[in-house]
């Protein structure tokens, strides 16, 4: 079965009024996802329509139709385990998780406690057993309020190593392949930070299949470390503004899985446009972006083949 990963989503700014015709907001994206059995992304805002914003630069909210929207387009799972997911508070968090709930859509890195919030989400695809867990590490201002634990909502914090890795002991047990999927690294950076390496070896010597990563706004480099496929920065994906032209550059990684390994890793590439939607490129401009992708695993310390 083939597993896909893209990265950033939500619905500000110049989404804001395509999102309110959820059945097509996110049709231009399906040729993009169509390819692979299950997909993953990371949706960075709240969804609610009350609550109040945090103390911070960037406050991000969506309507729950997002959820809609998303299932359309071929998402299956979505990580909120970031420094937006709790954007407007304790109410703010209410709203979001009861609005994936009523729609029966796979949330994970986000919940009413630190169990919730690192418990994976656990399907059977075509007889390969996957489990998705989702973690944030970024050191936001507020990452102390917005961080789950006993009796506190909010998200999975990957600063705290120790409770991811418990969570991930336990998904091992209940699954062929664990992939995790973190919210991470610095800003308009292309190579990882070493917190970054850090953590990836510590998940690889645990036993992950798979990491893939956000927040760097821009690509950043993917391969192997052992036996562990580590994408660190899949950049934007459906985004509000363009700042440059590397923070455009985006794709979907496409992994087939079988026996618990991944035996192949495709990136297809696009671009986001001016209306915040990627669009597949094509011809030699692929070709070009997918050897742009596979250059940044020089400064990534990954390889081009498991070992």
């Amino acid at each position: 079965m083939t597993l896909g990963f893209a990265g950033d989503v939500h619905t500000a700014g110049r989404l804001t009024e395509r999102f309110q015709q959820p059945e097509t907001a996110l049709a231009p994206v399906v040729p993009l996802l169509e390819g692979s059995d299950l997909t993953v992304v990371n949706l960075e805002t709240a969804v609610t329509d009350r609550g109040t914003a945090e103390d911070k630069s960037f406050t991000f909210r969506a309507p729950p139709s997002v959820f809609d929207a998303l299932r359309v387009a071929g998402v299956d799972v979505v990580s909120m385990a970031n420094n937006h997911g709790v954007d407007f508070g304790p109410v703010g968090l209410t709203d979001t998780l009861d609005a994936a709930r009523q729609r029966g859509f796979p949330v994970v890195g986000l919940g009413v406690d630190d169990t919730a919030a690192f418990a994976p989400h656990l399907v059977t695809v075509r007889g390969e057993r996957i489990a998705v867990l989702g973690a944030d590490q970024v050191a936001d201002s507020t990452v102390a309020r917005y961080s789950a634990g006993p009796g506190r909502g909010g998200v999975a914090s990957a600063f705290d190593t120790d409770r991811l890795l418990q969570a991930v002991a336990s998904a091992r047990q209940q699954a062929d392949t664990v992939v995790v999927y973190l919210h991470w690294g610095q800003e308009e950076q292309s190579c990882p930070t070493t917190l970054q390496q850090d953590l990836a070896t510590r998940l690889s010597q645990a036993g992950v299949d798979i990491v893939v990563g956000t927040h760097a706004h821009q690509l950043q480099g993917a391969g192997w470390l052992g036996r562990t496929y580590v994408a660190y920065g899949l950049g934007n994906f459906v985004w509000w503004r363009s700042l440059s032209e590397v923070s455009v550059e985006t794709g979907v990684l496409e992994l087939t899985i079988d026996d618990g390994q991944v035996r192949q890793a495709d990136f297809v590439p696009a671009r986001i446009d001016d209306a915040g939607i990627p669009q597949l490129r094509l011809g030699p401009d692929a070709e070009q972006a997918e050897a742009d992708f596979a250059a940044l695993r020089a400064c990534a310390g990954l390889s081009d083949f498991p070992s």
